[in-house]
């Protein structure tokens, strides 16, 4: 928590610099002498000067919390007590009619003393309550009083045009100055100045104006200003800052030479890295230089503290240096030098590249790939619960779906009509159910057990791409698997191949490496931990009580040992590269920095050597060519590293390989998981969705870990009430407006509010609504009903409304803002009603996880999106399925009016349950909609002339601003678009 420090001797100045904006100013009415209500005569009243003994407790800031005999209690942390004389900090409370009062002490951040639960009961006068002993008297009668302190205000109306401005203030505990406060002089352009004598206060409260009605007060909520400099720039305070009229001294101090640069060699390609570089005012790029080969020195500014040199020379040395290079354009020394040998250039180079179209007008197909279709049953594997699962007796596998079989049904996926694929993590796992692939060991590995000769991950991207195609890649930072992250830290394990475990633990291979795929010949099982445990304690071991049986049995009874499985509070995980913590609260900070599951051991983020890794892997898969990223536990990773050193290196790299335009449509979609159905996930801003899609705000440390403390307090202390909000999904009246994506993150997010409220779609819809003005363009919330996680409201199953609701849902979702997401079978309820994900307790094949390929089975071929030439077999009949063809037709609707893809929308003269219209203009495009989903609707004060709803080709004519729907029924919706091109597609069972 934000801490006000306590005055110090010698009278300290606070200095409050504000600029204020257009925006949070009230204009008093003429005949208003003030913008507060004037005070009642003063009645008598009791009165308690407290006094706290502060020696003892260290405290940086004391508050009383307290409650006057009858009444209520102060707000949490209270009220700020103020220097009093040496030791003993003071507050006088008004107790109105009451005789006393019960009282405790805290520091602010937590820290209590409330007399060991008993709280102080104390009464009028003066109090002392030292060491939890209560007297009356003054013990500062006699002394020195402690030094007042003094604010010196600055004030900014440049934005605004004043000529004169005035600070209208009341110093805590104290009375406001009479309207319209005090007048301030002009310091330097743009900035107006006053010192104001704060006496034992050591903060104020203050409102500004320019002497005739317009008022600047934070909208309502004035300014709390303490001691020492401060700056406020459009209703931003930033406390102890520098005189915003003091001349710049310039730069001229370079960074220190970059340290720790390693290059390694991969084929024909080199990954270099290095750790930051320090600056007096900060390191804004790097200059790597590479020497060797035939092409001489090349040069390459690069903004994070990776980089990856591709498409170089077989069998070469190529040396590296890096020099770091400041705002002012100072360069450091260079690095040491680093060198790398490339080896041979790989048999098929990398084709891929993004398709790079705006992300908005493809809806998304989600599978799990390894659960979707088998094109290759040779990489198939059922892992170490093969049997315990009950898969073994299905004969289904857990890694059964491959990229071949993928390939083979990208045909399926166009005649469904979507043109992108989000796959779940594609790189090397290691758990003992893997599948999914979120639990991640090696990140610079495609799964073997998912390729296949002829169907490699960069084939899969590249036939993708030839059918028009996108491949969003679900990418995970957050955590590796249990077994740490090859080439980062793999920890060692205690094992023994005993009477007890030897079923357990893979007999030694010398020289093994684990790849998932390969089988120990002797067992018939696959290799999984032989390469990680030892029963002879390692070299540097750190894990406590090594081999040391713990007095616990496992469920079969066989004696369980210290380290014998990686946890956080073991000692197994370097502090510096992993979190050493189980998450406690997950609306806490500690939900940013500790193990979620025993299966995902949580990486420490803000570090550089984590953040090379990760930053490393993933430009492998920009570089192959993958149209965006799926941000798995985005929530749990600070919104300052995101935006400090993950988005801005996947947008280097983006541009980098494929270009400004690439980068500008790479969608990047987070997972900022909240299970609650209200606006902001249980009041926490920095556990919301929306908050993510924002630039921070100010400056916070250099470093990462305190950056990310220190954002994390500013945010929760600005509160819901005070995030930043956006107009850019919402139409200015009937018109579409240019949005303004200056201050976007980088990121966008799932939908978590109209998935939870999915149960329902006219929930969904009103919820979504509510939502919109706090992200920074909900026109790219990625929209669905179930997943691979939850359904909705938390629920645990595959969604079972029915299919009249499934079809509801999916004609919002296609007409409505955001991306419309449809999880794999979902097209047929596939699954329905079936628990999501029981782990290996149940078979897959009873899950909402099964495997999807016998519902694919056959030949399918589409000639367009949407529309399918010829189908045999399964598929065929699959392909005959009511909602199959109802999103068939949602996506030839969708594809066909830009309105319902990147449009605006707005419900102002819309009347009806899920009703609103919606606009896209562009150069010589302008597409108007208006959509009524089941209901009936009226649209009032819409532009004059000819409309025409998609779904049933009627014609309306307005001439009066108003057109009325009547209600198609459940499922089904009317498209009315201005000038629109008539109906599209054919009758179906629900949209006709």
């Amino acid at each position: 928590m934000s801490r006000t420090p306590l005055p110090r001797p010698g009278r300290p100045v606070a200095v409050l610099a504000v600029a204020a904006g257009l925006f949070g100013l009230l204009a008093a009415p003429p005949d208003a002498p003030s913008p507060r209500t004037v005070p009642a005569a003063a009645v008598a009243e009791n009165t308690a000067t407290v006094f706290y003994w502060t020696k003892t407790k260290n405290w940086t800031a004391h508050n009383l919390h307290y409650a006057p005999d009858g009444g209520s209690w102060t707000a949490v942390p209270g009220v700020a007590m103020e220097p009093a004389c040496t030791d003993w900090v003071k507050r006088t409370v008004s107790l109105g009619t009451a005789a006393g009062l019960q009282a405790t002490f805290n520091n602010g951040s937590g820290t209590w003393d409330n007399n060991g639960g008993r709280n102080y009961a104390l009464g009028t006068g003066n109090i002392t309550v030292k060491d939890g002993v209560v007297a009356h008297s003054d013990p500062c009668a006699g002394t020195t009083p402690t030094p007042g302190a003094e604010a010196t205000v600055y004030y900014s109306a440049e934005a605004l045009g004043w000529s004169t401005a005035n600070i209208h203030y009341q110093p805590a505990g104290g009375a406001w100055t009479a309207v319209p406060g005090v007048g301030m002089q002009a310091a330097c352009a743009g900035w107006w100045k006053r010192e104001i004598d704060l006496g034992t206060a050591a903060s104020l409260k203050a409102a500004f104006n320019n002497g005739n009605g317009t008022w600047d007060n934070n909208a309502g909520s004035d300014y709390t200003i303490g001691t020492g400099v401060s700056t406020v720039r459009n209703r931003v305070v930033t406390a102890n800052a520098a005189d915003p009229c003091a001349a710049t001294p310039p730069d001229t101090q370079a960074p220190t030479a970059p340290g720790g640069v390693t290059a390694t060699a991969d084929g024909v390609s080199v990954l270099l890295s290095w750790d930051p570089a320090t600056d007096d005012r900060g390191v804004t790029k790097y200059q790597v230089t590479r020497a060797g080969g035939s092409g001489g020195s090349v040069v390459t500014d690069v903004g994070s503290t990776v980089f990856s040199d591709t498409n170089l020379a077989e069998r070469t040395a190529y040396t590296y240096t890096v020099k770091a290079v400041d705002a002012a354009g100072n360069v450091s020394a260079a690095s040491a030098p680093a060198t790398a040998t490339t080896g041979d250039r790989p048999a098929t180079p990398a084709t891929g590249r993004p398709l790079g179209t705006d992300p908005r007008k493809d809806p998304i197909y989600f599978v799990l790939t390894a659960r979707f279709n088998d094109g290759d049953p040779s990489n198939n594997r059922g892992g170490s619960q093969h049997v315990k699962s009950g898969n073994a007796a299905n004969d289904d596998p857990m890694f059964r779906g491959d990229f071949k079989g993928l390939i083979q049904k990208l045909d399926y996926v166009k005649g469904l009509g979507f043109s992108a694929i989000w796959v779940t993590p594609v790189v090397l796992n290691r758990s003992d159910y893997d599948y999914h692939g979120y639990h991640g060991y090696d990140f610079y590995k495609v799964d073997p057990r998912l390729e296949s000769a002829g169907a490699s991950y960069q084939d899969l991207i590249d036939a993708a791409h030839a059918k028009g195609m996108k491949i969003y890649q679900d990418v995970v930072y957050n955590h590796s698997s249990r077994w740490g992250a090859k080439g980062l830290f793999v920890p060692t394990v205690y094992g023994v191949r005993d009477s007890q475990w030897s079923w357990y633990y893979d007999e030694k291979q010398p020289g093994f490496e684990y790849d998932g795929l390969t089988v120990d010949a002797k067992t018939g099982k696959s290799y999984y931990n032989g390469d990680l445990w030892s029963t002879a304690e390692p070299t540097g071991n750190t894990c406590v009580d090594w081999g040391k049986p713990t007095g616990g049995k496992s469920a079969e009874g066989y004696t369980v040992y210290n380290c014998q499985w990686p946890s956080p509070t073991s000692g197994m995980f370097p502090k510096a590269l992993y979190h050493q913590c189980w998450i406690g609260d997950w609306e806490g900070e500690d939900s940013r920095s500790c193990w979620l599951h025993e299966d995902l051991a949580d990486f420490n983020t803000e570090n550089p050597a984590v953040q090379n890794y990760l930053i490393g892997a993933y430009d492998k898969y920009i570089d192959m060519g993958v149209d965006g990223f799926r941000v798995d536990t985005a929530v749990h990773i600070p919104r300052t590293t995101w935006n400090r050193r993950f988005l801005p290196a996947v947008q280097e790299r983006v541009a980098q390989r494929h270009g400004a335009e690439a980068a500008k449509n790479f969608f990047v979609f987070g997972e900022v998981a909240a299970f609650v159905n209200d606006k902001w996930n249980r009041g926490s801003v920095n556990h919301s969705a929306q908050f993510y899609t924002w630039k921070e705000r100010k400056e916070y440390d250099a470093d990462d870990t305190k950056a990310a403390l220190e954002m994390y307090d500013y945010e929760q202390q600005q509160g819901t009430g005070n995030q930043p909000t956006s107009t850019n999904a919402f139409l200015n009246g009937n018109s579409y407006h240019t949005p303004d994506h200056s201050r976007f993150s980088g990121m966008n997010v799932i939908d978590m509010r109209m998935h939870m409220n999915f149960g329902d779609a006219q929930n969904a819809f009103s919820n979504g609504k509510d939502s919109d003005d706090s992200y920074n363009d909900a026109t790219y919330n990625v929209v669905y009903v179930d997943s691979h996680d939850y359904g909705p409201n938390k629920s645990s199953e595959r969604y079972a409304g029915g299919t009249d609701a499934w079809a509801e849902n999916m004609s919002l979702m296609w007409t409505f803002r955001g991306i419309p997401t449809l999880y794999y079978g979902s097209e047929i309820e596939f699954q329905k009603g079936k628990k999501i994900d029981c782990g290996p307790g149940c078979p897959l094949a009873t899950t909402g996880r099964a495997y999807f390929g016998d519902h694919v089975a056959g030949s399918v071929t589409a000639s367009d999106f949407s529309q399918v030439s010829s189908a045999s077999g399964a598929v065929a009949t699959t392909l005959q399925q009511p909602l199959v063809r109802h999103v068939q037709r949602l996506n030839q609707i969708r594809r066909a009016i830009p309105a319902l893809q990147t449009g605006q929308y707005s419900t102002e003269g819309v009347s009806g349950g899920m009703a609103f219209k919606r606009r896209y203009t562009s150069g010589s495009t302008d597409s108007f909609a208006l959509v009524t989903v089941s209901g009936g609707a009226s649209f009032t004060g819409i532009p004059n002339g000819t409309y025409t709803d998609a779904v049933s080709g009627d014609v309306r004519t307005v001439t009066a601003g108003t057109l009325s729907v009547a209600a198609p029924g459940k499922g089904n919706l009317r498209v009315y678009v201005l000038n629109g091109p008539g109906r599209i597609g054919t009758a179906g069972p629900y949209l006709k």
